[in-house]
């Protein structure tokens, strides 16, 4: 239990940190080929849950590959995770994991670092003996004023 949790954990921060290198390959290659990515937020004036994103892998790597294209805001982004909860299911080989998120940005200039995003990562990690694979990662946010020009997951 203690060796995949650790292995849980390790993984949950590997992904969070590639991100902030923008390092995208590495991030996929943490990710099992049945990988599943979604952003909701729930709207209080709707009353309803919103997905914002949703792709497979396939689909997170033509988002990667077209961030170049896009006009982004490229202040570079932090990642601060807490892996809250890791829960093994020996007989599934899968781990259901619940993390904080916290997401800071900081101006090109690096003057200012402020609080960009709170929200929770919900993870299902796939176990396969000493390796482990994120098999889905839905962000549930709890900041739904983002602004324009991000379009690098969290």
């Amino acid at each position: 239990m203690s060796n995949a949790r650790t292995m849980v954990e390790e993984l949950v921060y590997r992904s969070c940190m590639l991100l902030d290198e923008k390092d995208f390959k590495g991030y996929l290659d943490l990710c099992d080929p049945e990988f599943r990515y979604t952003i909701t937020a729930y709207s209080p004036e709707i009353k309803r849950e919103m997905t914002w994103l949703e792709h497979d892998k396939a689909g997170i790597q033509t988002l990667f590959n077209n961030l170049p294209r896009h006009n982004s805001d490229h202040s570079p982004l932090t990642r601060h995770v807490t892996v809250y909860t890791v829960t093994v299911d020996d007989a599934k080989k899968e781990a259901q994991v619940v993390s904080g998120l916290q997401v800071f940005k900081t101006t090109l200039d690096g003057g200012i670092t402020e609080l960009f995003g709170v929200g929770k990562l919900y993870d299902t990690v796939r176990l396969n003996g000493d390796s482990a694979r994120l098999l889905r990662r839905n962000v549930r946010l709890d900041t739904r004023m983002l602004g324009i020009g991000y379009h690098i997951p969290f």
